[in-house]
């Protein structure tokens, strides 16, 4: 049988999906046929696989750190919110049904079946499953049924790695609370602990380390110091997101925070670049005076509509339009920008329909069909290529089509208003094309930078690798895996 590993949280946010895709590129790099695993995972901020279908970010993070290309079986069950109480839930990539929070805990363990069986599929190419569980099995009053933590680990008998995050306080009661809780079968499963996330001397926790050690009967794998570069990897979760005030100098992209944000990984390589400031922009707070105004996806693009105009956003936006200052709408932003958002049909909620922005002459119908396909075009303008993703509801159209964005076999992809200030497209991901990037930044009147920003994840996941190589017995974990499945 194929080793495996589950890398349990105490909590969520502790750092597991890192930790992983930094263990995946490491033991890839021994030449270990290492593949990640996700049986459940909760994030708008989807990937789409080269068929067409869903997987958490994280887990596309993973499969390149350890060299290989994304697959559905990877995260099998994929739950994408839409309210505050109900979840699209994608089942090996495709979309499964719509249930609300309770009607999901009740047919959860339905998809058992499924997650098993791509957990038997990924283990034919691999020599190595490093599993990433979600949230904590501290939560018991989920236990029953559960697919995420404790209920997979058991239905696949895997070997637990527990990780307690230390920068938020608490490490050791969290660690220890955790057995604490636990039924004895699955404390059983947990093998050994790891500290994450220490700043400062890590020697200064050695005692720490002792307490858990003697309150648990747990060995260490180490204390994993702050890593720094973190930031500069593909953020899955809206809490990665480290926008702050723009730098002196710098071209402004002010960025508002959606309810239901969804593949804001548009961000991440301008992030990167040394001459452009992105400000998350949270509710409360006005967007500030800036370059450009970015709407990135939504889940719930009428909703989250509606948000924008509770903040006020609504206001500020068309402030800067007027001021003539640029805008840019991703996919649910896209449509924001229209004219009308119609909704016949109901998938987001009443059927009816509602006034968009207005700042370009198009309108979206929204319909049950859902595109989720790779894209790989050009840009209309300079003709440089460009490649990213579809992933949306809906169909867009009117004059300002006539001025598209990108193109693709001849068929033009968005759309632009006259003056060329306002564009959107349904492409995520095209700002990943360095050159593009490049060329479209210096014409709106950013510094030209030479950062490749695939090359750049690479390298911060190679100094990510090195960093737990030099903290963590890696070796033990390799021996957890092996013992268990032999």
């Amino acid at each position: 049988m194929t080793a495996a590993i589950m890398f349990q949280g105490t909590g969520s946010n502790v750092g597991k999906s890192v930790l992983v895709a930094g263990l995946a590129r490491l033991y890839a790099r021994k030449g270990i046929r290492v593949a990640p695993f996700k049986p459940q995972n909760m994030s708008n901020n989807a990937a789409v696989t080269a068929d067409g279908g869903e997987i958490g970010r994280a887990q596309a993070l993973q499969a390149r750190a350890a060299g290989l290309e994304p697959t559905v079986h990877m995260n099998p069950v994929l739950l994408k919110p839409e309210s505050d109480t109900g979840s699209q839930i994608i089942l090996q990539g495709r979309r499964f049904g719509t249930m609300r929070a309770r009607e999901y805990g009740k047919r959860k363990a339905e998809l058992l079946p499924s997650i098993l069986e791509s957990f038997e599929r990924l283990g034919r190419n691999a020599d190595l499953i490093l599993v990433e569980g979600a949230g904590s099995p501290a939560e018991i009053n989920l236990r029953s049924g559960d697919i995420a933590n404790m209920g997979f680990a058991e239905a696949a008998d895997l070997p637990v790695i527990l990780i307690g995050d230390i920068d938020r306080g608490g490490v050791i009661a969290s660690l220890v609370g955790t057995r604490a809780v636990l039924p004895q079968a699955d404390r059983e499963r947990i093998k050994a602990f790891l500290v994450n996330k220490m700043r400062g001397d890590i020697r200064l926790f050695d005692d720490g380390v002792a307490a858990v050690r003697a309150a648990t009967g747990w060995p260490s794998l180490g204390v994993v110091p702050w890593f720094a570069e973190a930031h500069r990897l593909p953020a899955e979760d809206i809490l990665d997101l480290s926008g702050g005030s723009a730098r002196a100098g710098t071209l402004t992209i002010a960025v508002p925070v959606l309810p239901r944000i969804a593949n804001f990984d548009d961000l991440d390589p301008l992030a990167l670049e040394p001459g452009v400031s992105v400000v998350m922009v949270r509710a409360g707070e006005p967007i500030p005076v800036c370059d450009v105004i970015l709407i990135p996806g939504s889940k719930s693009t009428i909703a989250d509509l509606a948000f924008v105009r509770a903040q006020g956003w609504d206001i500020d936006i068309l402030a800067h339009r007027r001021r003539g200052g640029r805008v840019i709408g991703l996919c649910g932003g896209y449509q924001m920008l229209g004219r009308t958002i119609s909704d016949p049909d109901g998938l987001e909620g009443p059927a009816g329909s509602v006034p968009g922005l207005g700042l370009l002459d198009v309108e979206t119908i929204l319909a049950a069909d859902k595109t989720t396909a790779p894209f790989s075009g050009r840009d209309a303008a300079s003709g440089l290529a460009v490649s990213g993703y579809e992933i949306h509801l809906g169909r867009t159209d009117g004059p300002d089509r006539a001025r598209p964005w990108l193109e693709r076999a001849g068929a033009g992809e968005g759309a632009v208003s006259p003056d060329r200030r306002v564009r959107g497209s349904y492409v995520h991901g095209l700002f990943g094309d360095d050159a593009f990037r490049r060329d479209f930044l210096v014409k709106i009147g950013a510094e030209p930078s030479d950062l490749t920003y695939e090359i750049e994840v690479d390298r911060v996941l190679d100094r990510l690798a090195d960093h737990l190589e030099e903290h963590v017995d890696t070796d033990a974990i390799l021996r957890y895996a092996a013992r268990a499945r032999a």
